[in-house]
């Protein structure tokens, strides 16, 4: 093997700062340099209009994916300050798009802006400023309009005149966040329509009564339009998932807890909501927490999973229908005829990492098996002609699947 002429000393070690930590190394960040990264960070922009919307500032969002790979997102809410904060002394432009780990959402278990958000790291918006060819901020509050301009992670112009201040009769107020994602960063910025409608229809589902609306620019210049919204939220899309289909009627339960990870943790607020029923011919679980779409699961599924087996199995048990020496129903079983969505909320969230597609907070996980195991059996017990159905398909299920083990083994 040839040896290396490159002399590794002390001047070999160096540090990445500003845009460079980011531009150098989205995937620390967004998960991926590629498509999935370029998604992530739209999605972290998108996020903060959530935050807004949720604590009651706003009822429409509208993200315009243009032809070119720009993106933008507009709301309604209360404009994110961006003048000269007392405390830091510096402007809040700064920090909030040129500083990692800088934001409004670090005192959520206090009593701070925001009770549940799902910016908790305080990353997105820099971290998208700076994977960024470009991008542009306008801000209308206090009686002003506040624009700002970054380019490949820098702000345009001289700190101190970069903020762009002009008083406006408008009375509205909100953030218009537009940018174009850099192909010197990620390997691909052709976000795909489909990803646009899932993530848009997906956060309609879980903020209740929120608009979503959604432009898409065609390559002839023309915008399509679609508008997502559940004044219901979870309720009304279980419903238009399952229809009539059903095997027992979609029922919705809620719960509020408060508690701690572990004995020397200070104890934070946790919301639980679900809707579930029970079908023959349909099965979904969706787990989301402080909006975010959990596509890993983690603790509500962990919940689910014990809870909801639990449950069945004691009262198949209390039916006697198990045959003598059977063995005992398993997840699986339950999940091939459960649809079931989770919407919970917590002022203290211990995400798997900042792609947030998993919680694993031991508090969060224990309220929810507690709840549903009660709620499902006193269900269960109060609704007999249900419980047996539920009963029934289970069984079923697990008495197939054991069949097909077999003749897989035999075969």
């Amino acid at each position: 093997m040839a040896k290396s002429t490159v002399n590794y000393g002390n001047d070999s070690i160096r540090q990445l700062k500003d845009e460079e930590r980011v531009r150098l190394r989205p995937a620390v960040i967004f998960g991926s340099d590629g498509l999935d990264g370029c998604a992530h960070a739209a999605f972290e922009i998108l996020s903060n209009s959530v935050d807004e919307a949720r604590q009651g500032y706003g009822n429409l969002i509208t993200l315009t994916a243009f032809a070119d790979g720009s993106i933008q997102v507009e709301d309604n809410g209360r404009g994110c300050p961006l003048d000269w904060n007392p405390t830091e002394k510096r402007f809040n432009w700064e920090l909030v798009f040129c500083e990692l780990y800088a934001g409004g959402k670090y005192d959520n278990n206090q009593g701070g802006d925001y009770d549940f958000s799902l910016g908790t790291n305080g990353l997105g918006s820099c971290a998208t400023q700076y994977a960024s060819e470009y991008m542009d901020v306008t801000v209308w509050r206090d009686g002003n309009k506040y624009q700002l301009h970054f380019k490949k992670g820098k702000v345009v112009g001289a700190k101190k005149k970069a903020l762009q201040v002009e008083p406006t009769d408008e009375t509205r107020t909100g953030t218009t966040i537009k940018w174009r994602p850099d192909l010197e960063v990620f390997t691909a910025i052709d976000i795909p329509d489909d990803w646009y409608r899932e993530t848009m229809r997906r956060q309609a589902v879980v903020n209740a009564n929120v608009t979503f609306r959604l432009r898409i620019e065609g390559q002839d210049g023309v915008f399509s339009e679609e508008e997502f919204c559940y004044p219901k939220g979870i309720e009304d899309y279980v419903m238009e998932k399952v229809g009539d289909d059903y095997l027992t009627e979609p029922f919705f339960i809620q719960a509020d807890r408060r508690g701690r990870d572990r004995d020397d943790l200070p104890d934070y607020n946790v919301k639980i909501t679900a809707c579930l029923c029970f079908s023959r011919t349909f099965q979904m679980q969706e787990y989301y927490h402080n909006s975010s779409w959990l596509e890993n699961g983690g603790s509500p599924e962990k919940a689910a999973r014990s809870a909801l087996t639990s449950a069945i199995d004691a009262y198949i048990k209390q039916q006697g229908k198990y045959n003598k020496n059977e063995s005992a129903i398993k997840w699986q079983d339950v999940q091939d005829c459960l649809v079931l969505v989770t919407n919970c909320f917590s002022t203290q969230t211990s995400y798997e990492n900042q792609t947030k597609k998993a919680i694993n907070n031991r508090f969060i996980q224990q309220a929810m098996t507690a709840f549903f195991k009660e709620r499902l059996g006193t269900y269960l017990i109060e609704n007999k002609e249900s419980a047996d159905k539920i009963m029934e398909q289970v069984l079923i299920n697990k008495r197939s699947r054991e069949n097909a083990e077999k003749t897989r083994q035999s075969g």
